[in-house]
């Protein structure tokens, strides 16, 4: 009896151990296969979901570095499509916003805090030169001044005027003749010639449109006014 007894506990033990191995190893396998779909669903949804290139305001390439303000502009396109002038991510004059027009667009902007001041056009071909001559000479010391032409935007400009936006650090405005494409960013008060400007001539043999040159773009990250 002592012996069939014995015989029985090993065998019950026996069946124990062996059920729990099979039992161990299936459940094993399970694990490995789960976490392999689970890490290649992972891969497949990184691989389907790329990660989006950061944004910048105003749409520019990079980012600005601290005390400065991001900006980017364009001209217009031919006497179609109005400019557009954004600065810290706001835009200030467009055409969607309607407050452009023929000539040349200006946006004034505080050289210390980035906010807008002022917006305006002046029509240079069928305007008058003397309320533009008045507007720049108004313009405070320490404000930061944003120029883009459309369609024409030299005609009526004289020689006051032209001195007037070279002292905002412009090099080209000297050589803006009748629908050159020209971007400038510059500002009342500047010791030196503005970095920031970009000026396409008016030639039939090269111009992208009918009797105007291409779009010109600019963008960049204007220094902020220091005390």
């Amino acid at each position: 009896m002592r012996v069939a007894g014995a015989v029985k506990l090993v065998v019950a033990v026996s069946i124990f151990l062996l059920t729990f191995y099979v039992i161990s190893q299936v459940f094993e396998i399970k694990m490995d296969t789960n976490l392999g779909s689970l890490f290649a669903r992972s891969a497949l949804e990184i691989a389907a979901h790329p990660t989006k290139p950061p944004r910048y305001k105003c749409g520019i390439s990079k980012a600005c570095p601290e005390k400065h303000f991001a900006f980017k502009m364009a001209s217009g396109a031919a006497n179609v499509v109005g400019p557009k002038i954004c600065v810290e991510d706001n835009v200030l004059m467009s055409g969607v916003k309607n407050n452009v027009g023929r000539g040349i667009n200006i946006a004034l902007i505080n050289g210390k805090t980035g906010e807008a001041l002022d917006t305006k056009f002046f029509d240079m071909w069928g305007g008058d030169v003397a309320p533009f001559i008045d507007f720049l000479k108004s313009i405070q010391d320490g404000t930061v001044v944003l120029m883009g032409t459309y369609d024409d935007g030299a005609t009526k400009l004289n020689e006051e005027a032209r001195k007037l936006i070279a002292e905002l650090g412009s090099t080209s405005i000297t050589n803006l003749g009748f629908r050159d494409n020209w971007v400038f960013c510059g500002g009342k008060g500047i010791k030196t010639k503005s970095p920031f400007e970009q000026h396409i001539k008016n030639n039939k043999d090269t111009n992208k449109y009918e009797g105007w040159p291409e779009v010109v773009e600019m963008e960049g990250c204007i220094p902020q006014k220091q005390d």
